[in-house]
């Protein structure tokens, strides 16, 4: 799926923030994001036609876990592999689903944190399209009608 020019961009961020009012972005004109649920699952959309489900966790949240409350040094290796093991449960609860329904697996990982996601390309010029993907992955993953 090709990038859409940033005018176009900006007018279905527009119609999909009056379509489904939960979305919010992180930064101006960027990705609309949406909680799925209390689960800590997010759906993303980002504007080079991709649909996101995603799970992750802050390796803060996760170095903290394992430390306990000592001081130790912990290699962000460790910690990236202790963070995957924690988002699994989670994960697998929905992974077949995901995947049967047309989405890719990747880790997305960063600095800050360590994230399952599962991408699909979406058609934005075919609106209805994609809002009926939205609302399946809220009514699926995120249990919201």
């Amino acid at each position: 799926m090709t990038e859409l020019s940033a005018t176009t961009w900006l007018q279905l961020r527009a119609d999909l923030v009056q379509a489904f009012p939960q979305f919010y972005e992180l930064e101006p004109d960027g990705p609309l994001l949406m909680e799925l649920g209390s689960d800590g699952w997010l759906l993303e959309v980002r504007p080079e036609g991709k649909v996101l489900c995603q799970y992750g966790v802050s390796l803060e949240e996760v170095m903290a876990l394992m430390s306990d409350g000592t001081p130790e040094d912990l290699g962000t290796d460790e910690v990236a592999k202790q963070a995957k093991y924690f988002l699994q449960p989670a994960v697998s609860r929905y992974r077949a689903l995901l995947l049967q329904s047309g989405f890719v697996e990747e880790t997305e990982m960063t600095d800050e944190f360590v994230a399952v996601t599962f991408a699909r390309a979406a058609d934005f010029r075919d609106r209805i399209k994609l809002e009926d993907l939205l609302r399946w992955c809220r009514k699926h993953i995120g249990k919201i009608s």
